[in-house]
């Protein structure tokens, strides 16, 4: 096989050529699945899983290959999944405990019930997440997933997409490794959903929420694979880094994630769910169907610290 070629050592932007990484590490348990269908949506990201209706609760033996296959794929799809918020709650809470979002009920009409956020999209409401990241790095533990519900979807555009952090990391020449390896990176939520959020409600939760630090590789706590772990709505700078070099080498890891070869990308119909692993993606919904109207519901799940390859 022709191999990936960089045209200098850490020029990571002008690389050619394939770009493959392995879809999960060397000892993953990669037995078939006996439970439901897989068909895969790319090489190393996203499946489309058949032969499961998410009602009623999960047997045990079938939440296991479900976490197995998200593991895999970091993003799992299930269509015609005819459910309401009860049936859509009790699914994510199979997988641990729910989020309360501190933020959504200052910038979302609306928004009361904040484990299951509300994303109204329409004419006048503006989809504002079209920038790649991952859910809640400003906080000290983020997300583990999230399970996100089609309620309506536009004629055309709204799709959403996501880029796998773990290939991504993997095709890094390996100075570039070596550099991120050790390195921490401050996040914060101010310069994102602080911006539309009143001055009183910002003043308020600050201190219950204040900028945190977390590893630029993370190790997957249960695959052990090395992730990228920064991103451009959080993601604020490189702590002990100066400035201007911080800014290149974030600007520098961002656009590598950005690479459609690492890519999946969902195309919504109604009754269609996808849930992400967010310690392994990043994810991004296009805001190309206005003024059409697009709704969607999403729950998400609490994860862990993070954890870097130091440990």
């Amino acid at each position: 096989m022709e191999t990936l070629i960089y045209p200098g050592p850490t020029d990571v932007l002008a690389a050619y050529g394939p770009l493959i990484a392995p879809r999960v590490p060397e000892a993953f348990d990669d037995r078939p699945y006996e439970r439901f269908t897989v068909r895969p949506m790319t090489p190393t990201i996203g499946a489309e899983i058949g032969g499961v209706r998410l009602t009623g609760g999960l047997d045990d033996e079938l939440l296991a290959e479900l976490r197995r296959a998200l593991l895999e794929w970091k993003v799992l799809v299930f269509r015609d999944q005819d459910i309401d918020r009860a049936d859509h709650r009790a699914f994510a809470e199979q997988w641990g405990e729910l989020e309360q979002h501190p933020f959504f009920k200052y910038i979302q009409p609306g928004q009361t019930d904040v484990d299951v956020v509300t994303l109204a999209k329409d004419a006048e409401t503006a989809g504002t997440e079209n920038n790649w990241h991952h859910d809640i790095t400003w906080h000290a533990t983020p997300s583990l997933g999230a399970v996100l519900r089609a309620v309506e979807v536009p004629p055309v555009g709204g799709d959403t997409l996501w880029a796998d952090t773990g290939a991504a990391y993997d095709l890094l020449p390996a100075d570039l490794k070596a550099r991120i390896d050790p390195l921490v990176a401050e996040h914060d939520w101010i310069s994102s959903f602080g911006r539309s959020m009143p001055a009183e409600a910002v003043e308020a939760l600050r201190p219950q929420f204040p900028a945190v630090h977390h590893p630029v590789v993370r190790v997957h706590p249960e695959t052990g694979r090395k992730c990228l772990f920064v991103n451009m709505l959080f993601t604020q700078h490189i702590v002990g880094m100066d400035p201007a070099e911080s800014n290149e080498l974030l600007t520098t890891l961002y656009r590598h994630v950005q690479r459609p070869e690492l890519q999946c990308r969902l195309r919504w119909e109604p009754n269609t769910i996808a849930f992400w692993d967010n310690r392994a993606c990043q994810h991004y919904a296009a805001s190309d169907y206005f003024p059409a109207r697009r709704v969607m519901e999403r729950i998400s799940i609490i994860g862990d610290r993070p954890v870097g390859v130091a440990g």
